[in-house]
């Protein structure tokens, strides 16, 4: 992965974790900005691996040699992870993501030289997986953080 893909996915990781944390931040009126830094870098850390280890997951998934992102592959992820702040359009960045899933799946079907079909199986298993894994993460995190505030 070159420092350009590193880049990208740190950008997207940070803009979706944004997108996730600042409303919910936003609605709480003891939020300080300790915590609040803590939880968007958290975040950060935990979107940005979980978007990396998604063409990985799926290539492991499809039985091919391991994938990484490009920088044409992970960019249109940046405008996805910024479309996810919910009052700009969650159906929208949804469609965002099926579209960089459809550019991953091209990829991996070159790459693990399958059918178009079984590794946009792979690839939505993976990312599906991922989600909620990262879901699992986020609530994790959340949890432990109201703990700690409140304890």
């Amino acid at each position: 992965m070159t420092a350009g893909v590193v880049v990208l996915l740190v950008l997207a990781g940070l803009s979706e974790a944004a997108g996730r944390v600042l409303p919910v931040v936003a609605g709480r009126s003891g939020a300080t900005r300790t915590g609040t830094a803590g939880l968007l870098l958290t975040g950060t850390v935990i979107d940005g691996v979980m978007i990396a280890l998604w063409p990985v997951l799926a290539s492991v998934l499809a039985g091919a040699d391991t994938m990484v992102w490009s920088a044409s592959l992970v960019a249109p992820l940046l405008l996805a992870a910024v479309l996810a702040f919910p009052l700009l359009g969650p159906a929208l960045h949804g469609l965002l993501v099926v579209g960089v899933g459809a550019g991953l799946t091209g990829a991996l079907a070159t790459s693990a030289g399958i059918g178009w079909w079984q590794a946009a199986g792979w690839v939505a298993l993976a990312g599906v997986g991922l989600a909620a894994a990262v879901t699992g993460v986020r609530r994790l995190v959340i949890s432990l953080h109201r703990g700690r505030s409140h304890g």
